[in-house]
């Protein structure tokens, strides 16, 4: 297949990068040269060119562009009525992608994260995308939701990533602390949490359980969960979230 991307940042190359080597072709935008350039050298298959000739050269474009820009960027490229479009901007309603980027139909929404780069990730996405689906497929996990309200509540949810994983490199370095070894201190850390993570996805354990699993009464676990609840470290994360629901219109 033909791909393109409309924007060259972080989530627009870890994407390039979840499909070097599978048979595509990838045109990126100019938008940021020093970036495409970089993605060229590192990725064969890519090829950099303007905004316009991204769109009239490929069978699906990918938007990744601030939502403050894109309607300026986007409304006089010529998209195809044949051609699919997957938005990964949080803030531009379907609706106005749909006017943007007429006469192309096939306009879905989704939220790639870095690890995409890895394969293994999570794709939210409405409505439901077969183009999407035969690019991503094989290597990460689809998942279509029932509605533009719901997946705006999913583009929540991911914000979870950054202060959760905030949490743990506090707890590696304090680790790193007391061993002198940082490096090693993250590796555990995140070792840990991914066993908890597998265990969840091959066993289809809840939080709950993993959560009985660590309650022995007095044991470090509980002990250090009861500080950070009664420190108020639940509500500040809910309000963190309640905050975005304005900007996600929920």
């Amino acid at each position: 297949m033909r791909v393109g991307f409309i924007g060259t940042g972080e989530i627009a190359a870890a994407m390039v990068r979840g499909l070097a080597g599978r048979g595509h072709e990838i045109i990126v935008s100019v938008r940021n040269a020093e970036k495409a350039a970089h993605l060229a050298h590192e990725v064969p298959e890519v090829h950099v060119a303007d905004n316009a000739d991204v769109v009239a050269g490929t069978d699906m474009v990918f938007l990744c562009l601030m939502a403050d820009v894109a309607q300026s960027v986007l409304s006089d490229l010529p998209f195809r009525a044949d051609q699919s479009v997957i938005s990964v901007m949080a803030d531009v309603a379907l609706a106005d992608l749909r006017s943007y980027c007429a006469p192309a139909a096939d306009i879905a929404v989704t939220i790639p994260l870095s690890a995409i780069a890895m394969g293994g990730s999570m794709l939210p996405v409405f409505p439901a995308s077969a183009a999407l689906e035969q690019l991503f497929g094989d290597s990460d996990t689809i998942l279509p939701v029932a509605s533009e309200k719901a997946l705006n509540a999913h583009f929540g949810g991911s914000a979870l990533s950054a202060p959760l994983i905030a949490m743990m490199q506090t707890g590696s370095k304090w680790l790193a602390e007391q061993t002198g070894d940082p490096k090693g201190a993250e590796t555990y850390v995140a070792g840990v949490f991914a066993a908890f993570l597998r265990e969840m996805i091959e066993t289809g354990a809840d939080f709950d359980t993993l959560l009985k699993g660590l309650a022995t009464e007095g044991g470090l676990n509980a002990s250090l969960k009861s500080h950070m609840a009664h420190a108020g470290a639940h509500e500040a994360l809910t309000e963190g979230l309640d905050a975005l629901k304005s900007r996600l219109g929920l």
